[in-house]
């Protein structure tokens, strides 16, 4: 991981705005490490799709939430190569596991997408299966503000993450360090970490809380579990770090736990910048 503080894009030169941009596209760990492909921003892609490994899944076998909201990141309709977009509401309901599913397709659906809000949902189909569906999503987004016209398809360096069972869990990737039950830390913020207006990108929120939260349901159960219901406002900008969560886990009935975490910017006064509720089985 590179030692950098990322720029916000905002501030670039509009001359130079789409240049910059695909450096961070590129450079970003979120897409870069996951592989997800989009077709309004990459080349030779038809559709939104992205393949499973060994490391998107958990101990049962199933699949993870981070991956599902990386795939599906619910931006409300707004497209970077338009505008500057956040998202502010994830919201993933897991119907299949999935243990068999080597690639997803995302169908989506952009209910309402205004001057400064949007409103989305989607499937997340099996690409081989497109009836097969493995979970719902739906979302808020925000615009930050508009980009400049002349955005140009980005031509995405290949993936070159080889599957195996031996893949390092996605927390290591991300640098998500565990302290104890439920608390995980992140480092400081680094440019292959940040969205492009330099701040914490959904990619590692998403895994680090998912990682905090598994580990509260499933030391409180006392075995492996499966997300089934994965909800996360994102409530402000992580623009420094360390970064670190808390979190509280709940029993239910039948089997199910469920655990809700903050992820706090250490580095900027303590505030929240993100938030999950999360149900297990």
């Amino acid at each position: 991981m590179t030692d950098d503080r990322p720029v916000d894009i905002r501030d670039t030169d509009p001359e130079s705005y789409w240049e910059t941009f695909a450096e961070k596209w590129t450079s970003l760990l979120t897409y870069r490490y996951l592989g997800r492909q989009w077709d309004s921003l990459d080349t030779g892609v038809e559709g939104a799709f992205m393949t499973l490994r060994h490391d998107m899944r958990n101990e049962l076998g199933g699949i993870m939430a981070a991956p599902l909201c990386v795939a599906s990141p619910e931006c409300g309709g707004f497209n970077d190569d338009e505008v500057v977009p956040n998202p502010l509401i994830a919201s993933m309901q897991i119907l299949d596991p999935a243990p068999d599913v080597s690639r997803l397709m995302i169908l989506p659906d952009n209910l309402h997408t205004g001057r400064r809000l949007g409103f989305s949902r989607a499937l997340v189909v099996d690409a081989a299966n497109p009836s097969r569906v493995v979970a719902i999503s739906t979302g808020v987004g925000l615009s930050l503000g508009p980009a400049p016209e002349g955005y140009e398809k980005i031509e995405n360096p290949p993936i070159d993450v080889v599957d195996s069972p031996d893949l390092p869990p996605l927390h290591q990737v991300f640098g998500a360090t565990r302290q104890s039950c439920g608390v995980w830390t992140l480092p400081a913020l680094t440019a292959e970490l940040a969205s492009p207006d330099a701040a914490l990108h959904i990619g590692p929120q998403h895994v680090t809380l998912e990682a905090a939260a598994t580990d509260l349901a499933e030391t409180a159960a006392g075995r492996p579990l499966q997300v089934t219901d994965w909800y996360v406002m994102f409530t402000s900008r992580g623009t420094a770090g360390p970064f670190r969560t808390e979190g509280e886990c709940f029993p239910g009935v039948n089997g199910t736990w469920g655990a809700r975490v903050n992820l706090i910017d250490d580095g900027n006064n303590e505030r929240v910048v993100s938030t999950c509720a999360a149900m297990f089985r």
